[in-house]
This record gives C-alpha cells, structure tokens and sequence, in this order.
C-alpha cells in the first residue's frame, strides 16, 4: 500500500459539497481514506480577483501507482464538471497529489512531490493539521518546518461551515 497526500480545492458553487464530493468519490476507486482536515477558506493567490477557496487535505492508501492515481483524480475532475479554461482561476474541484509514499516522479504530466507545495500555505495547513511530522522527501524537512518556514503569507482561516 501507498500512503498518498492529497490536497482538494474549489471557489466555484457549493465548495463544502463539491469538496465532499470528490473525497466520496476517492472511496469508490481504490483508494482507502486514512485522515482529512478540517475545511480551509483561503485567499486567492495568483489571480486575486476571483472567490476564495475552501480547501483540504486528505491522506489516503492505496495499490495505485502515481499514473493511476492521477488518471483517477482527472476522471472525478471531469465527471465534476472541472473547466480549465483559465490556469489559476475559478474551479468548481481541483485535486492535487502532494507527496506518493517517498516517490520522485517528474514526467511532463506529473510532478511529485508538487513542486510548489512548501510554498503555499493553503497547501501546509491542512497537512500540518493531519500529518504534522510527514517528511517532504527531497527537502527533507516535516510539514510543520515547511509550515514554519514558508515566505507565504496569505489567509488561511478555518471554515465554520456553511450558514444557518
């Protein structure tokens, strides 16, 4: 089994539902769901005018390879409804693998571990919350130092849920 990080994000339409989605999604398709955090409303980075994000992450098992796993989160991507009209703009669901066991993968479409994870604290709270002391392993350094160490400085606050 492959312990697999997971980071899941959406600004467009119910995000709390679009989010639960697709984690009930991983479920049915190979994969074991171990921890999730807490939902996350986090600012917009590089297209600023657009919704704030609610964000998570997720820590699941699974006999996939990293091919499979990324062909599985593209398939519930598309059967969402995803567009990719814009790159950095607004998504109804947006699933990135973070870190595949200790696995180094770079091919033209996939790089793990992502290569912009330390530098997002989007990204780094929902981590720090379910796996505090997992270790990047090219930086080798725990999410909590990455955390730590970040030059981000965006907002990042915890969701309350939706409004009664």
């Amino acid at each position: 089994m492959n312990t697999v990080y997971l980071s899941l994000g959406s600004n467009v339409g119910d995000r709390e539902a679009n989010l639960v989605r697709a984690i009930e999604e991983f479920a049915r398709r190979g994969t074991r769901i171990i921890r999730q955090s807490a939902f996350y409303e986090t600012e917009p980075l590089e297209i600023r005018d657009q919704a704030w994000f609610l964000n998570c992450a997720v820590e699941v098992e699974t006999t996939l390879t990293p091919q499979q796993m990324l062909t599985v989160l593209l398939e519930i991507e598309s059967e969402m409804g995803r567009q990719r009209a814009v790159k950095y703009g607004p998504r109804n669901i947006d699933i990135d693998i973070l870190l595949f066991g200790a696995s180094v993968v770079d091919t033209p479409d996939l790089v793990i571990p992502h290569p912009r994870m330390a530098e997002r604290r989007f990204v780094l709270v929902p981590l720090n919350e379910i796996a505090p002391n997992a270790r990047h392993p090219l930086l080798d350094k725990t999410f909590r130092e990455l955390l730590n160490s970040t030059p981000d400085k965006s907002v990042v606050r915890l969701w309350s849920g939706r409004s009664k």
